[in-house]
């Protein structure tokens, strides 16, 4: 079956030119609505039904008058991203392609956790560092996101994923369909994330995680903008330990990401030292170890805060003991969490998983030196939705057309169900 495009109807002017809802606060909106001639308070109407509800169209918002909606459709832009297609894999990891408005496609990743889920977002249209491991560095940088676009990311999610729905998306169900028998998924369905205070419903993406296509601090200011709506109180209202960004070594904004947003950082650091790091990343040509250091032990952390490292394991090129000790070495003194990620295979990688005994005893090194340390479970592999593997284009798999209760789509005249194509994969 062919991959299904759903492009919602709206009654709108879609022109690049007029800015988008979903890039407001509640303060921006109402000076913006201000010079529309639109009375202020609707900005908070306007943005109730749109975090609160779920509903996008103004048309459907049964206390905007047509008069308003119609001079909102007409200044502003409301439709969102263009689901092309939903992977859905054995271990419940769901992946999204995105189209933006002017063609170009993006992947969006959500990972369900025990008691939490976690959504990984994409900051640009592929990316320029071309890090010899990641898959998405191979199609090089079309543009940067705007901010509206990231945060469309998050809204769509949570849609798909029956955020504001009686029916949220049931995981649950869904492995019992595949047969996925794994005792680390039974814990996890049983562990959903809590209801936060203050919010009607447990968030289903209690996480964001800057992790996707491309580098966050090479398109800064829509990243910051991003962070700012996720956090405020008339949107999602994520709180700043909710979200983290990770860089591949952006020295000069890292600084920035503590003394503008609080968030927590991540170090895509993949190696201790220059020679092999600038053979698999070539951004530390320009920015070395050294530098990197330097700016990361001047980075000001919060109470109970530590930087996380990530690092990819590499068959013969990062893996050894020697290169563990090299890297304790390099963080002491910092607080510290190891994320050793097994390396994941994408069609035409240059190079391999190190196998469980040399991941296992890198591991060891690491946690024996009083540093916290996990092997991240590689998920959504199936889908090609594990780390380094996204690239933002529509995936060969075959798929299966699928009706999920979860898909109410809030747009139009009624509220359907609508059928969309949702890719499972066996083996």
């Amino acid at each position: 079956m062919q991959n299904k495009t759903f492009t919602p109807t709206f009654h709108i002017m879609k022109t690049t030119q007029n800015k988008h809802i979903l890039g407001f606060t509640e303060t921006e909106l109402k000076s913006e609505l201000k010079e529309m001639g639109i009375p202020a308070f609707r900005a908070g109407q306007l943005l109730g039904w749109i975090y609160n509800k779920g509903i996008i169209n103004p048309d459907e918002m049964k206390n905007i008058s047509k008069k308003d909606a119609e001079n909102l459709q007409k200044n502003l832009r409301f439709e969102p991203l263009t689901m092309v297609t939903e992977q859905i894999a054995k271990d419940g990891t769901v992946k999204w392609l995105f189209r933006l408005h002017d063609g170009h496609d993006i992947e969006t990743v959500f990972i369900p956790e025990p008691g939490r889920g976690t959504l990984c977002v994409s900051s640009q249209v592929g990316c320029t560092l071309n890090c010899r491991f990641c898959h998405t560095g191979t199609q090089g940088l079309a543009r940067n996101l705007t901010h509206d676009e990231i945060v469309g990311q998050v809204w769509m999610a949570a849609l798909r994923l029956g955020q504001w729905s009686d029916q949220p998306f049931d995981l649950k169900q869904h492995v019992e369909n595949t047969g996925f028998d794994d005792p680390w998924m039974v814990e996890m369905l049983e562990k959903r994330p809590e209801k936060e205070e203050g919010l009607e419903r447990a968030r289903i993406i209690s996480n964001i995680v800057f992790m996707g296509m491309g580098e966050p601090l090479f398109n800064w200011d829509n990243v910051e903008k991003a962070n700012d709506t996720l956090m405020d109180k008339s949107t999602f209202g994520y709180g700043s330990r909710k979200i983290t960004i990770s860089t591949s070594g952006m020295v000069p904004n890292i600084g920035k990401i503590a003394q503008n947003l609080g968030v927590n950082l991540a170090i895509s650091i993949h190696a201790p030292d220059n020679e092999t790091r600038t053979k698999i990343m070539p951004i530390n040509k320009k920015w070395d170890i050294n530098e990197l250091m330097a700016a990361l032990r001047a980075f000001p952390l919060k109470q109970r805060r530590r930087i996380t490292w990530e690092y990819v394991m590499l068959k013969d090129t990062n893996d050894s003991i020697k290169h563990a000790k090299m890297l304790l070495k390099l963080i002491e003194g910092i607080p510290s969490f190891v994320n050793i990620i097994p390396f994941n295979e994408w069609p035409g990688s240059p190079f391999k998983r190190s196998d469980a005994k040399t991941i296992e005893a890198f591991k060891n090194t690491i946690s024996k030196a009083g540093i916290d340390v996990n092997v991240r479970r590689s998920r959504g592999s199936d889908i090609l939705a594990a780390c380094g593997q996204l690239r933002g284009e529509t995936s060969k798999f075959n798929s299966i057309s699928t009706e999920f209760p979860s898909v109410v789509m809030q747009y139009g005249t009624d509220q359907q169900k609508q059928k969309v194509s949702v890719k499972i994969v066996s083996e």
